[in-house]
């Protein structure tokens, strides 16, 4: 039992990235039960019409089958927050960042290891107190991802500050706050006797504080993000201290491979953007315990009369500009791992170096820097001076050169190499692709003429998610397929793979590209039903078609389920270095490997993209490692 429990509560960061990966695959399959839940709606809004949702009605009471507005608002609401900061940030940044970084840098460890674990078990928390709200009187959040006030100021229906928790809720939050303070008691604490009892009382603390701030869905919802922002932030700051310090002798900065070098820039943004956010949603919960007004208007008008218990001189602007702050270089915080991860594996199995390093890390602190100066195109229809809005334009479409660089430098990679079709390699190409199509139809939004048309319409929904889906999960999917060897000593399956990427990549298509068709017709987004608006009646078979296609891309991740469990079981013992790659973790480590990671300290000859090097040999890779006289 001692020994579960150290292993559980360890602080070795190749076991807390392996949390992470566990932990966020679960949320993206809860992630993609909700939007399934969604597209059902969407496709099939009247239940009279002979297609209400299977065991609705019996499991939820929903009358006839059909899903009420309100429970759809927190449906896209909890997905969109799912899948933002309980699945994208937690996969690419925790869990890769975690487990690569020392492998890849020569490290024993991470410079500061408790961070890492303190990092998991509060993403967890997050989670658990993110699910309380649906529980809640008042039911769960409405106000989508962004929190929007005066909207985020209302309270539910039955819903006040002296609320109390339901068993469920109680049950979860308890159990996730006992494992963040038994992490802490297990690591800080010498005596097993005083571990216990610190770990049950802080954890009683926590969920009675919990409780009295939690009050209903939207304050979750305050609290959770709050959590997730102070995770990402422990985070940001062991992955710089680690790859500033604790490099091995001869990994120079012009050494580091792009995956490295990528995580470095996220955690710079994490540190300079998440505080901001961090503000905002702090006076924002505030306002939603009607203690302050921060973001609520003097004359805010609700239910057609002013709620002079709740209004304020505050400014529902000033949200919208501190939450964008953040929540546009958010974007490169789900993408910029990818970036990285993507080049790497480009390179490996194009079996050539990546074409323009030094103008891929250019590149990569370029999109770092811009990112702070873009937020303002999410806001050209709340107001703004046309000179303003022109100049938010142009910083936003500035910033498709740095990505235009980089696009071209994948392309310089692939060109004349002897590609090798893995399934990561299938999934790295179909990052590239999809990348693409996202950033172009991005430049349509920041227009600002354009964007007048395209505001909260289909064509956003397309966007975000041919950026996000079909470039942060493609991203992922590569690098479970690439390191999934290096994490559990097995191979994965290539046929399931295949069969994986190919229903997946189709599907996807059919999902998000028809939505441009709907968003440029004018489709607004986040409504329940659109069947019954005269303009929009002819879309509906293209809904339908489009919610076919979400179930297919769900049944598509089927194989990879498959294929990751039961590899674990069947697959076959992976050697070292399977991919034949150049960096430390392939080539100097075992698979998996042990707890200090190298047998010896490695040290560092050459840069970490050396195939068909003439100094190679017989072999057409040259290890970062391997002296050459």
């Amino acid at each position: 039992m001692t020994l579960r429990l150290r292993d559980i509560f360890s602080t070795d960061h190749k076991v807390i990235g392996l949390q992470f990966l566990f932990m966020g695959l679960g949320f993206f399959a809860l992630g993609g039960l909700l939007a399934m839940a969604m597209r059902w709606q969407l496709a099939w809004p009247g239940a009279t019409d002979g297609m209400p949702m299977p065991l609705a009605e019996l499991i939820f009471g929903w009358p006839n089958g059909q899903m009420p507005p309100d429970v759809y608002n927190a449906t896209f609401s909890l997905h969109a927050t799912v899948m933002i900061f309980l699945v994208i940030i937690p996969l690419l940044v925790g869990a890769f960042g975690n487990y690569l970084i020392p492998l890849k840098i020569g490290a024993p460890r991470m410079a500061f290891p408790v961070l890492g674990g303190l990092s998991v078990w509060t993403t967890l928390l997050a989670g658990a107190v993110l699910f309380t709200g649906p529980f809640l009187p008042g039911g769960a959040v409405e106000t989508g991802w962004t929190g929007y006030p005066p909207l985020s100021a209302i309270w539910g229906a039955g819903s006040a500050p002296q609320s109390g928790w339901p068993v469920i809720p109680l049950v979860m939050v308890s159990t996730a706050a006992l494992f963040l303070w038994g992490f802490v008691a297990t690591n800080v604490l010498r005596s097993r006797w005083a571990a216990v009892p610190f770990a049950v009382i802080a954890a009683v603390v926590t969920v009675l504080v919990m409780q009295g701030v939690a009050f209903d869905g939207q304050a979750c919802w305050f609290v959770s993000l709050l959590l997730v922002g102070i995770a990402t932030l422990l985070g940001a700051i062991n992955y710089l201290a680690t790859i500033v310090l604790f490099r091995c002798p001869g990994m120079t900065p012009s050494r580091l491979p792009l995956s490295v070098w990528s995580l470095l820039f996220t955690a710079v943004l994490v540190l300079l953007a998440t505080p901001v956010l961090t503000g905002a949603l702090v006076m924002n919960l505030l306002d939603h315990h009607r203690l302050t007004s921060f973001f609520l208007p003097g004359d805010w008008l609700a239910e057609s009369r002013v709620h002079p218990a709740v209004a304020g001189g505050g400014s529902p602007l000033l949200h919208q500009h501190l939450f964008w702050f953040y929540s546009h270089p958010a974007v490169y915080i789900m993408i910029l791992p990818a970036f990285g991860m993507v080049s790497d594996i480009l390179s490996v199995f194009a079996r050539k170096p990546v074409f323009g390093y030094r103008p891929m890390i250019y590149a990569l602190a370029a999109i770092t820097f811009l990112g702070f100066f873009v937020w303002a195109h999410h806001m050209f229809q709340s107001g703004m001076n046309p000179a303003l809005g022109t100049a938010f334009a142009l910083s936003t479409m500035f910033i498709a050169v740095p990505s235009g660089i980089k696009v071209f430098n994948w392309l310089g990679t692939l060109w004349g190499g002897n590609i090798h079709f893995t399934t990561a390699m299938w999934n790295a190409v179909a990052f590239v692709s999809l990348f693409v199509i996202g950033g172009l139809s991005g430049l349509f939004l920041a227009s600002t003429a354009v964007n007048v048309h395209l505001h909260d319409t289909y064509f956003v929904v397309a966007h975000i998610h041919y950026v996000l889906f079909g470039g942060s999960t493609f991203g992922l999917f590569a690098a479970i397929y690439y390191w999934y060897p290096k994490f559990f000593g097995r191979m994965m399956n290539e046929t399931l793979g295949k069969v994986h990427f190919f229903g997946s990549y189709v599907a996807f298509n059919c999902v998000f590209f028809p939505m441009h068709i709907l968003g440029i017709r004018g489709v607004p987004r986040r409504y329940f039903d659109i069947s019954h608006l005269e303009s929009f009646k002819d879309l509906q078979p293209l809904n339908v078609f489009i919610t076919i296609s979400a179930f297919a891309l769900g049944v598509a991740q089927l194989p990879l389920v498959v294929n990751f469990f039961g590899s674990l079981i069947w697959g076959k013992a992976a050697p070292a270095n399977p991919w034949n790659a150049t960096t430390l973790e392939w080539t100097d480590a075992a698979s998996p490997p042990i707890r200090e990671n190298f047998e010896s300290r490695p040290s560092v000859y050459h840069g970490a993209y050396e195939y068909n090097n003439p100094l190679s040999g017989d072999d057409d890779f040259l290890p970062q490692s391997r002296p050459v006289s």
